[in-house]
């Protein structure tokens, strides 16, 4: 069975910046992640909005060279869902339903992604996750 892990902004900015409190635990999920996609136990998945959130943080915090590194060694082996208008607006809704500051509009599209896909792991260093009641991968 092969097991959908969300990729969250948090694990892909953990995993290229060593000064990150979360990094060895990010270094440590994303070799297990890499072992379950090659032998197809499992597959990574994020969306759209995920990727300019990391890229936007990688580009102002880490430089292009850390971008670079992004796309090349970490984007390249995830499937990426693009959010059309039912997604966002599905997102907005409950961003505005809530009404907390603290859970972004990304947070909350990856929310309802997951659940519209059935995916019930992910990969975050974000509690926003646990608290949604999705499982940590890391």
């Amino acid at each position: 069975m092969t097991t959908p892990v969300f990729i969250d902004t948090s694990a892909l900015y953990a995993a290229l910046d060593a000064s990150d409190g979360h990094h060895a635990r990010a270094a440590a999920g994303w070799n297990l992640l890499l072992d379950a996609l090659a032998d197809g136990s499992a597959v990574a998945v994020t969306h759209g909005s995920v990727l300019v959130e990391a890229t936007a943080l990688v580009q102002h915090r880490l430089g292009m060279g850390a971008v670079r590194d992004l796309q090349d060694r970490l984007v390249s082996l995830i499937d990426v869902e693009w959010v059309d208008r039912n997604r966002h607006d599905r997102a907005l809704t409950a961003l505005l339903a809530a009404g907390r500051r603290t859970v972004s509009l990304v947070d909350w599209t990856s929310f309802e992604l997951m659940r519209e896909l059935a995916i019930d792991v992910a990969f975050s260093f974000d509690e926003n996750f646990e608290q949604q009641g999705f499982r940590a991968w890391h």
